[in-house]
């Protein structure tokens, strides 16, 4: 190679090696900085499409979880009403038996008919009053079969939705809570006439209304029953997106994590690359000086 002043090939040389290793020492500290071994689509453009997909369904997983814990909260709020309505039914069919005795005169019977229905009334309010999020759980409101969310308010049965995408078999459950009302129950003056625990004014009618208040707390029962199947169903759902949400995590990071150690080493690599890179850069700079020794 001839000893030349206007072109140093040894520095251009000595500088595209500097550049890039200096490139690669660059990507290591992000890298490193970051945690991430995907931080930009040249890193990996199809590792950073599948990541993000996969972080697209951890968040997702994460969301149904909050929204089965939302309805599991419901299920016990609609449960603890119930649980008072429970009360007011045994405390019915215990005045139902009193005044079915003929030992009480009519007077008596209509301060115990008094109570009976203000226990009716009661029911009523709890079922009409409940709600959770303003949506009333026990005033027949969720009690329908049919269940529609086109408009900006859902009717019929409630959907609860926790899969990431619209598969019914995987993705969400209906809940139906039946009317939990006094007439629903057939309990009281609200209802209809004909029902058997309307009233217990008279012995005959307070001995009908032991038979109407069995079927009325068979019927709460029936539905604190579904309630209380539908809550384990959805802790078992919870179970298992959560479990789903730590796969998909761990591979998700496999995918776009950094290793640590393996990534430090190339690190102390570029870096001992760089500056050598830039110890030749200034020894080849320095040779053309060279020439001037030759010109003395």
């Amino acid at each position: 190679m001839a000893l030349t002043i206007n072109s140093n090939l040894m520095a251009v040389n000595a500088a595209r090696n500097l550049g890039n290793s200096y490139n690669r020492l660059s990507s290591s500290v992000r890298k490193l900085s970051s945690g991430l071994r995907v931080g930009t689509a040249a890193d990996d453009a199809a590792g950073l499409a599948i990541r993000e997909l996969m972080r697209a369904e951890v968040a997702s997983l994460n969301q149904g979880v909050r929204n089965a814990n939302d309805a599991i909260s419901m299920i016990q709020t609609a449960d603890g009403a119930l649980g008072v309505i429970d009360e007011k039914l045994i405390r019915m069919k215990e005045l139902a038996e009193q005044a079915a005795t003929g030992t009480y005169n009519s007077d008596q019977r209509l301060m115990i008919e008094s109570e009976y229905q203000a226990m009716a009334s009661e029911i009523t309010r709890i079922a009409s009053a409940t709600d959770f999020n303003g949506v009333y759980l026990l005033n027949g409101n969720l009690s329908s079969d049919t269940h529609s969310g086109s408009g900006l308010t859902s009717t019929g049965k409630m959907k609860v939705h926790f899969g990431t995408a619209n598969d019914s078999a995987e993705d969400y459950y209906y809940i139906t809570i039946g009317n939990s009302t006094a007439s629903a129950l057939g309990v009281g003056n609200q209802a209809a006439t004909s029902m058997d625990a309307y009233t217990v004014s008279t012995q005959e009618r307070a001995q009908k209304a032991l038979v109407g208040l069995t079927k009325a707390i068979i019927s709460k029962d029936k539905i604190r029953a579904s309630l209380g199947a539908m809550q384990n169903r959805l802790e078992n759902t919870i179970s298992n997106l959560q479990i789903q949400a730590e796969n998909m995590q761990s591979a998700e990071s496999r995918i776009s994590d950094v290793d640590v150690a393996t990534e430090m080493t190339e690190f102390v690599r570029n870096q001992v690359l760089t500056q050598a890179a830039v110890a030749m850069l200034s020894q080849a700079n320095s040779l053309p000086r060279m020439a001037l020794s030759l010109m003395q």
